[in-house]
């Protein structure tokens, strides 16, 4: 039995279960439509007798109205269907070539470390594997919840090498919105030297920042094939806020072929 049909055979029993008649769920689907004032959530009874019996796949606006009736979560109806959305995101990940802003999918649910083993010691370096002794699943969204409201999320694209080695492609930052002022200083090493998230007018972009006069220069790390870029401060390119946190993988990436964009300098620095 294919997952269509075993669909339709699980909505039959459920709709049993709960003593409703064909009928009764035609009507209660129209009054849905009407609510909506969309006949696409409608479900004529012959058209539900052939999802039940003929492995005929409900549009998602008829989903919807089966998921009001039945009080049947949206995502286990989905998932009767073999459509599974908290891989949603492993699918969509090779296209996420430029830096942006990164907002979890509300289905998205990650394994996080729910209780560590008595002996782990933060102060020591460990396999922390060995150290997690249970695992749990959790939305995302939740876990967003839990940080600061002053924190966004962003993801360096596949094909941007601006702070390369140090950040490579393909990292999830988390930024510190109240640290939106760039900082002027000596830095003994790049560690020490703020990075900040960009929002400019062709996209986002990870980089260290220096203001002179109106304008706002972003500045690569001296590896990157990428030039410096000198904006319009708060006109072209407006700094969100300091880099306070990643996740990255390393060994995957090797020395970038890239050509760098066409920098665009105004005619006069003040």
């Amino acid at each position: 039995m294919d997952c269509v049909t075993s669909a339709g055979t699980k909505l039959r029993l459920l709709r049993e279960q709960l003593g409703y008649t064909l009928r009764d769920v035609e009507q209660s689907s129209m009054r849905i439509a009407e609510q909506l004032k969309n006949e696409e959530y409608g479900i004529p009874l012959s058209r539900l007798s052939d999802v039940e019996t003929k492995a005929v796949v409900p549009s998602v606006y008829r989903m919807y109205t089966l998921s009001s009736v039945y009080r049947l979560d949206f995502y286990e109806l989905l998932s009767w269907y073999g459509i599974d959305l908290s891989s949603i995101t492993k699918h969509s990940s090779p296209m996420m070539r430029r830096t942006h802003r990164h907002e979890p999918v509300e289905s998205e649910k990650i394994k996080v470390p729910v209780r560590f083993d008595p002996s782990f010691d933060l102060r020591r370096t460990c396999d922390l594997g060995r150290m997690i002794s249970d695992w749990g699943l959790v939305p995302l969204p939740e876990l967003k919840a839990l940080a600061e409201d002053d924190y966004t999320y962003g993801y360096i694209g596949s094909e941007d090498y601006t702070m390369y080695p140090l950040l490579m492609p393909g990292t999830f930052i988390q930024v510190d919105e109240e640290k939106h002022h760039v900082l002027e200083g000596v830095w003994r090493s790049e560690y020490e030297r703020p990075i900040y998230f960009v929002e400019t007018r062709e996209g986002h972009i990870c980089s260290w920042c220096s203001v002179k006069g109106d304008c706002l220069i972003l500045q690569p790390h001296p590896l990157s094939p990428m030039p410096v870029r000198i904006l319009r401060n708060k006109q072209d390119a407006e700094v969100i806020g300091q880099v306070v946190g990643i996740a990255m993988r390393l060994g995957q990436f090797s020395a970038p072929s890239v050509r760098p964009p066409e920098n665009k300098v105004p005619a006069k620095l003040t």
